[in-house]
C-alpha cells in the first residue's frame, strides 16, 4: 500500500471536505518552510546557529539566534505565494504586512517560530505552533492590515499545527475534523501520514508543570497539584507522574499522544500578568489540537477557545489535556 504524503491528505481533504485550495496551498507552505527549520535546528553548532542575540522580542525575552532565522524563514516562505492577507508572530511586534509586490490573500497566519528555543544550546526538542484564522477584510483591501484583523477567538481557527524538531521531525495539524500526525521522511523530502485520527486518553496518570513555581500559584492549583503528588493515599485515590521539559510543544506532543496534564498558571510575582502562554499563537492552536484529539483546554475559568483577544500578545493561563485531569482543575478553580 502506497503511502499518504501531506499532499495527497490535503487533496484528498480538498475532494471530500471542500478544504479550499488556498488552505491546502498554505499548509503546504507552512509544512516546507518548518522543513527548512528542521534542517537548520539540526546543524546545531556545525551551523553556528546556537546561542543569543544582544536582542530581546516584544515579550522582553532574549532572542536565540534560531528564533530569528526561524521567523525569516517562516515570513520569506509565506509572504509571496498570494494565500495571506497578513502575519503575526511572538518575535515581532506588530502585524506582518504582506508586501506590496505581492497578491493579498484569504487568510491570516499566526506562529510561534520556534517554541522552547531556551532549550536549543542543550539538544532538547523544539518545535513551531502556528495558527490560521480567516481575514475578516475584503480582499483586495488597500492599506495596512490592523491588529484588530487578528483578535478573534480560538472558535474561528480553520487550522491549527505544530511540528516539533526531535529524534523526528513531525508534523500535528488539524483541519477541524481531527488530529493527523505526519512525520518527515528525510529521503522522501515529504512529510508521511503516520499517525491517524490521534485520541487523548480520557484520564492520566501523568502531569505537567513548573514546580519551581510553586510557592507563587493560587490556591486551586496549590490543592490540585498537592492531591496529585499524594498518590494512592489521598483524595485522588492514584499515583502520578510529574514530566516537565519546559517546551510547550514537546510536553504538549507527549500528551497529545499518551495522555496528560499540562499546566501553566498565573502566579503571583506579577499580579498584573495574567499567564505566562500567548494566547494567539501558543495557546489557541494548542487548544485547537487537543479539543479536536478529544481532550479539554480552560484557563482555569472557561474554554480557551471563547476568550476574546484584546491584543496581539495576550498572555493566557493554561489548562489543557486529558479531559478527566482539566476539567477537575477547572472546577476547582471555579468553587
Amino acid at each position: 500500500m502506497s503511502r499518504v504524503t501531506l499532499s495527497r491528505y490535503l487533496i484528498e481533504q480538498t475532494r471530500s471536505h471542500n478544504t479550499p485550495a488556498d488552505l491546502r496551498f498554505l499548509i503546504e507552505v507552512v509544512a516546507r518552510a518548518c522543513k527548512a527549520i528542521s534542517h537548520q535546528v539540526s546543524k546545531g553548532a556545525l551551523g553556528g546557529v546556537l546561542g543569543s542575540l544582544d536582542s530581546e522580542n516584544v515579550q522582553g525575552e532574549v532572542q536565540k539566534k534560531l528564533d530569528v532565522i526561524s521567523n525569516e524563514i517562516l515570513l520569506e516562505a509565506n509572504e509571496w505565494g498570494g494565500h495571506l492577507a497578513g502575519m503575526a508572530s511572538e518575535e515581532m511586534d506588530n502585524a506582518y504586512q504582506i508586501p506590496g509586490k505581492y497578491p493579498k490573500g484569504a487568510y491570516l497566519l499566526v506562529f510561534d517560530p520556534l517554541d522552547g528555543s531556551s532549550n536549543i544550546d542543550v539538544n532538547v526538542s523544539v518545535g513551531t505552533i502556528f495558527s490560521v484564522l480567516r481575514c475578516p477584510e475584503r480582499n483586495g483591501e488597500t492599506g495596512d492590515l490592523g491588529e484588530d484583523a487578528f483578535l478573534q477567538p480560538g472558535t474561528q481557527q480553520v487550522a491549527a499545527g505544530y511540528a516539533i524538531y526531535g529524534p523526528q521531525t513531525m508534523l500535528m495539524l488539524t483541519l477541524g475534523d481531527g488530529v493527523k500526525g505526519f512525520t518527515l521522511d528525510r529521503e522522501l523530502g515529504s512529510f508521511v501520514l503516520t499517525h491517524d485520527s490521534i485520541k487523548v486518553p480520557e484520564s492520566t496518570k501523568e502531569f505537567a508543570i513548573n514546580m519551581s513555581n510553586q510557592r507563587h500559584w493560587d490556591a486551586p492549583v496549590q490543592r490540585y497539584v498537592s492531591e496529585l503528588l499524594a498518590g494512592e493515599t489521598g483524595p485522588l485515590g492514584r499515583n502520578y507522574n510529574m514530566r516537565w521539559i519546559a517546551s510547550m510543544v514537546a510536553d504538549v506532543h507527549r500528551i497529545l499522544t499518551r495522555g496528560g496534564v499540562f499546566m501553566y498558571p498565573r502566579d503571583g510575582r506579577d499580579p498584573s500578568m495574567p499567564g505566562k502562554l500567548r494566547l494567539m499563537y501558543e495557546a489557541n492552536p494548542m487548544a485547537m489540537i487537543i479539543e479536536q484529539a478529544g481532550g479539554a483546554a480552560t484557563d482555569g475559568s472557561q474554554r480557551i477557545l471563547d476568550i476574546q483577544p484584546t491584543s496581539l500578545h495576550q498572555r493566557v493561563p493554561v489548562f489543557l489535556g486529558s479531559k478527566e485531569e482539566v476539567l477537575r482543575i477547572t472546577a476547582y478553580h471555579r468553587n
